[in-house]
C-alpha cells in the first residue's frame, strides 16, 4: 500500500500555474488511470517475469488471487490518499524526494494487476469506493499541515509492510512469481516510509493510528472476496 502519485503530479505542476479547474481535471485523470487504466510506471521490470509459473491447486489459486487483489486495492487506496494530500498540502521542500517513490507505487499497481490476470482473476469491484474514501482522508491529512501529512505517509507505509509480511507467510511456497512481487513491494514501501520520516514527519496520535488500522482491516477483508 504506500507514497503515491500525487508527488509526481506536484512535480509536473511546477512548470506553470494551473487554474483550479485544470488541477481538478488532472486529479480526475489520475483517478481514472489508477482505478480503471494504466498509470505511468518506471523503467523497472516486473520482478515476477523471471520466475516460472507454479502449479497451484484450485484452493491455492483462490488464496493467491485474494491476496493479490487485496494488495492491488491497497495500492489504489494509497494513490488516492496521497492525491488527496496533493490538493491541500504544500510539500514543496520534499517533492523531489517523493517523485521516484510515486512512480514506484504505480509499478506496484501494474505488477499486482498483471499477476491477477495470470491467475485468471480480477481486481476489486469496489476500487472506486476505496479510492473515493481514501481521497477524502488524504485531503483532510493535507489540511493538517505538511509534517502531519508526512506522518500519515510513514504510518500508512508501515501498515502496508506489515500486511505484505503476513501475505508472504500465507503464500504457497511454490508460488515464486507472487513472492517476487510482494518482496519487492515490501522493500519499496519500507524505503518510502524512511524517506518520509527523514523529510520531517510528525508522529501521529495513537487514536489516529488505530482508526487507520480499522479502516485498513475493513478494506483488506472485503477486497479479498470482492
Amino acid at each position: 500500500m504506500p507514497l503515491a502519485a500525487c508527488y509526481f503530479i506536484l512535480q509536473s505542476m511546477d512548470s506553470r500555474n494551473y487554474s483550479p479547474f485544470d488541477q481538478l481535471l488532472m486529479h480526475m485523470d489520475k483517478a481514472v488511470r489508477t482505478v480503471f487504466g494504466a498509470p505511468p510506471v518506471t523503467e523497472r521490470p516486473n520482478p515476477a517475469q523471471a520466475q516460472p509459473e507454479a502449479e497451484l491447486a484450485a484452493d491455492e489459486r483462490r488464496l493467491v488471487a485474494g491476496l493479490m487483489r487485496v494488495n492491488h486495492a491497497g495500492e489504489v487506496s494509497a494513490q488516492a490518499l496521497y492525491q488527496g494530500q496533493a490538493l491541500t498540502a504544500k510539500l514543496g521542500e520534499v517533492r523531489s524526494k517523493m517523485e521516484r517513490a510515486a512512480m514506484e507505487e504505480n509499478d506496484h499497481l501494474a505488477w499486482c494487476e498483471q499477476r491477477l490476470t495470470e491467475l485468471d482473476s480480477h481486481t476489486s469491484a469496489l476500487n472506486p469506493l476505496w479510492y473515493a474514501g481514501s481521497f477524502a482522508i488524504g485531503a483532510a491529512a493535507g489540511l493538517a499541515g505538511d509534517k502531519w501529512s508526512l506522518g500519515f505517509v510513514v504510518e500508512t507505509e508501515k501498515q502496508v509492510v506489515r500486511h505484505l509480511e503476513e501475505h508472504l507467510e500465507r503464500l504457497p511456497p511454490q508460488d515464486h512469481k507472487s513472492r517476487a512481487v510482494l518482496e519487492q513491494m515490501r522493500e519499496d514501501e519500507a524505503h518510502h516510509a524512511t524517506t518520509a520520516l527523514q523529510a520531517g514527519s510528525a508522529e501521529l496520535p495513537k487514536p489516529v493510528k488505530q482508526l487507520m488500522r480499522l479502516t485498513s482491516k475493513l478494506m483488506t477483508t472485503t477486497a479479498y472476496y470482492i
